[in-house]
């Protein structure tokens, strides 16, 4: 009968390991070890698919050097492939938050590409002779470069991905900045009447803001191009041949199409975590922003009878379950909590970069963790914004235009012909009376009706020109 379990072992011992699984004994350690979020590495398939890169380029550069012999290297290559393809995403468990500076990560990747080998070889997983993980698979490389270079790689197509969805807001909401061109409505600060606009310039400043922060993005991503693989250890290089560094930093570039650079001193990249702090500034930079956004659409929808009403969000689900006909903006308050949790994420980031000590920062994995969870969390909540909201959103135009022509903030349009001090008397008396001040200059004659007229229609109000002395 064949054995369901093969026997591996390490310094501290020998395990048994289900030959179902390809990862091996310091896999098995990690997921004993470590079990605190419940969510594995796997997850965030961006970096299984940089640690098969950064795999794959090492062993092609250590056989290019003569310090892996050809046909190890094939195999290990062979199965670098397969996990870039999408394959043995599953043999991947450990947590994403582990100690040891992401080593359980490496060797996770180290054990099951080693495994995989053995098999391309004709051999039985276990069977490390033939292939293994830390001689062969690890060659000329520590998790201390190996791994925080694949992070980098993986971040890099994480935020690239972030930046397709922002783009893909911004559309949604720059086509309702076009649409609602129209609509008049009142303007406001600090909460209170302003002066007119229109519905299309606020939505239009939304979509400039987004386009604003995609750019914000693209320079952050910049920051993770600087890798530090051939730093080994601590960043001197030990146990890697010379030109390593060159030939395989070459190779990733090559084989992920991004422009990867080798760090200008390796000492000082192995613990600088200095790419990752701006990156979640960045990241809360963009929640800030569209929590204000979100705060907005949750106050011009408010209502429908007893808040601004300007507009109308898209009814997804009932509000409540005691109040029949109560429908809540679900989408802008799912994408402010969002927004919340990338806030404190940065506030982790900050301190697990200020904590590194000396020649490493062990505390990788909380920041990969926060990082990779926030941007999955903004793409995800840009996403459903756009398709569950802001596509569905619809005007109250007569409504936006009664309370325009009702307010008091319109009388800001009449300074340069009646002046501030007499249109400050019909605001305080317009305030006091409860009568319109579109009235109140008439009885007071103060403008003649064609003149008002013209002053306060609707292309005037969203488009101001000069009127003097009662003439355009």
């Amino acid at each position: 009968m064949a054995t369901t379990h093969r026997t591996e072992h390490d310094f501290l011992g020998e395990r048994e390991i289900s030959n179902d699984c390809y990862y091996g004994v310091q896999t098995l350690r990690a997921l004993e070890n470590f079990p605190i979020t419940g969510i594995p590495i796997s997850s965030v398939p961006e970096l299984i698919w940089s640690l098969a890169q950064v795999k794959k380029a090492a062993a092609l550069a250590n056989m290019e050097l003569g310090v892996l012999p050809n046909g190890i290297a094939a195999a290990i290559v062979a199965a670098c492939d397969e996990i870039i393809a999408g394959k043995l995403h599953d043999q991947f468990p450990v947590d994403v938050i582990q100690g040891g500076a992401g080593t359980s990560t490496n060797m996770n990747a180290n054990e099951v590409i080693a495994n995989r080998a053995i098999e391309i070889l004709g051999h039985k997983k276990g069977e490390y002779k033939y292939c293994h993980p830390n001689n062969h698979v690890n060659c000329s490389q520590s998790t201390n470069d190996a791994y925080p270079s694949a992070f980098r790689i993986a971040l890099h197509q994480k935020l690239s991905g972030l930046i397709d969805c922002m783009q893909y807001l911004q559309k949604s909401i720059a086509a309702k900045g076009a649409e609602f061109s129209d609509v008049l409505k009142m303007g406001r600060t600090q909460l209170q009447d302003a002066v007119p606009m229109s519905l299309g310039q606020e939505f239009s400043a939304y979509a400039t803001t987004i386009g604003e922060d995609i750019e914000r993005v693209r320079e952050a991503r910049n920051l993770v191009l600087e890798i530090n693989m051939g730093a080994t250890a601590i960043g001197t290089g030990i146990n890697s041949p010379p030109e390593y560094t060159r030939i395989v930093t070459e190779h990733l570039r090559i084989l992920t199409g991004i422009p990867v650079v080798t760090s200008a001193n390796l000492i000082e990249a192995t613990w600088d975590t200095g790419a990752y702090v701006q990156i979640s500034a960045v990241l809360k930079r963009v929640a800030v922003k569209i929590c204000k956004i979100c705060n907005d659409l949750r106050l011009l929808s408010s209502g429908p009878r007893c808040g601004l009403n300007e507009i109308n969000l898209p009814p997804l689900q009932p509000g409540s379950s005691i109040m029949p006909g109560k429908v809540n903006p679900v989408m802008p308050e799912v994408v402010n909590q969002i927004a919340y949790s990338v806030i404190g994420a940065d506030l982790t980031v900050t301190l697990a970069a200020e904590n590194g000590q000396l020649e490493l920062n062990v505390m990788e994995p909380v920041i990969g963790y926060s990082l990779f969870n926030s941007i999955s969390m903004l793409c995800n909540g840009f996403k459903v914004l756009a398709d569950k909201c802001i596509d569905g959103i619809t005007a109250n135009k007569e409504h936006c235009r009664a309370m325009v022509l009702n307010s008091i903030g319109i009388v800001t349009a009449l300074n340069p012909i009646i002046g501030y001090e007499n249109s400050a008397a019909v605001a305080r008396e317009a305030l006091a009376s409860g009568r319109s001040v579109y009235d109140l200059v008439l009885e007071k004659k103060l403008m003649d009706k064609a003149l008002l007229d013209e002053v306060l229609s609707t292309e005037n109000l969203m488009h101001p020109r000069f009127i003097a002395g009662g003439k355009a």
